[in-house]
């Protein structure tokens, strides 16, 4: 009899990455998976779960998140949202610049449980006054955005920086306008690395962003509400963006304070235009509303009509082959022992979006259990809501 780590039995295995979706037992060792199916049903573990009715899916990556926590007024506890959000690896889009990345990695990264990794900001201090009192949009002085001391930073820290982060927009670049985008362009250009762009009220355009954005570079907050939609007002999908996903553009929901909209997000998926990934943009002023985490982003597009398999892809498989770790999102044995568990819980939800519009929907998806390196780290107490 195979003796494993941990056991987790009778639930729903959901790969989008492998393809897998079956009801089955999945054994951890050392780690890593180890056995799915038969050898892990006749195996023995000391820590052994029933998962019954849950979904479990390779650990879920939040692709726009602010979790330098004390470091900037933005900052949230990985760790500590991790529990209710499912979230087993974070990507801090921004936080921190060329200039206090080195404090961010060493007081936060390396402490926390939860994997973080990030896009560094073009701005010398990152995202440095963002709060109801202060609001600074950093791109808006350019003696900020140094390209060679971003490059620079980038390089010295590969196995963490996975791209480059801009704010470009009425509030973040104001008269600037794209200038900080085709900065953070040189910096990404000489460090390797892809760009994700910000945009916020015009302008610029969303569509002249668009141009802009080289294959493999993210749009993030991507089903923002009027202005700056993706679509018309009567729900078509503007050609200009259509023309950028045959491109190669990456398009990324990060919901945030004031970024996703139900209006945008109907008339998109009606299109046939799926995200092609989820992510909450959690943050300070969002974490209690309306966005609160990546799990109640993805229960609204559930309620909305997407496919659960397509929103599992967006928040597994995608977001790891973007970061270049397509290991994270893949529950083939021996590969690494990070999953999510979660249950879908019916019932009358009210959602709600960042121009105030309510939805009530008939589903929401809680966390039942996460496994970080091939172990238990969180277990909901039995009948709880996360």
């Amino acid at each position: 009899m195979a003796r494993f780590d941990l056991i987790l039995r009778g639930g729903r295995i959901l790969d989008p990455g492998t393809g897998r979706d079956e009801i089955a037992d999945i054994a951890f060792a050392d780690g890593k998976v180890a056995a799915i199916g038969a050898e892990a049903t006749a195996g023995r573990a000391p820590i052994e779960r029933r998962i019954d009715g849950c979904v479990l899916t390779p650990g879920h990556i939040d692709f726009h998140a602010h979790v330098y926590w004390g470091g900037t007024s933005l900052g949230i506890d990985a760790d500590a949202l991790a529990r209710r959000s499912g979230t087993t690896t974070w990507l801090d889009v921004g936080s921190a610049g060329p200039g206090n990345f080195a404090g961010f990695r060493k007081h936060v990264i390396e402490r926390s449980e939860t994997r973080i990794l990030a896009f560094l900001h073009i701005s010398f201090a990152g995202i440095f006054g963002f709060a109801h009192e202060v609001m600074v949009g950093e791109s808006g002085d350019l003696r900020l955005l140094s390209p060679e001391a971003c490059a620079r930073v980038a390089r010295a820290h590969p196995d963490l920086v996975k791209g480059i982060k801009v704010r470009v927009g009425a509030n973040t670049s104001g008269a600037n306008g794209l200038a900080p985008l085709h900065l953070a362009i040189e910096a990404a250009d000489r460090a390797g690395l892809p760009v994700m762009c910000h945009i916020d009220r015009p302008p610029p355009r969303y569509v002249d962003v668009l141009e802009v954005l080289r294959p493999g570079d993210i749009l993030t907050h991507c089903f923002k509400p009027f202005p700056n939609a993706p679509c018309w007002a009567d729900g078509r999908v503007r050609e200009q963006v259509w023309k950028a996903r045959e491109k190669g553009v990456v398009f990324d929901i990060a919901h945030g304070k004031g970024s996703f909209s139900f209006a945008t997000a109907r008339a998109m998926l009606a299109a046939g235009f799926l995200p092609d990934v989820i992510s909450s943009d959690v943050h300070t002023l969002c974490i209690d509303g309306p966005a609160f985490d990546n799990l109640v982003t993805m229960s609204k597009f559930l309620c909305l009509g997407m496919p659960l398999v397509e929103i599992v892809r967006a928040v597994t498989a995608t977001p790891a082959r973007l970061l270049g770790r397509p290991d994270l999102a893949d529950l083939r044995i021996g590969s690494t022992g990070d999953a999510t568990v979660v249950r879908i819980v019916e019932g009358e939800f009210v959602y709600e979006d960042v121009v105030g519009e309510r939805m009530v929907g008939d589903r929401r998806l809680v966390v039942d259990s996460i496994v970080l390196a091939g172990r238990l780290w969180h277990a909901a107490e039995p009948g709880s809501a996360a």
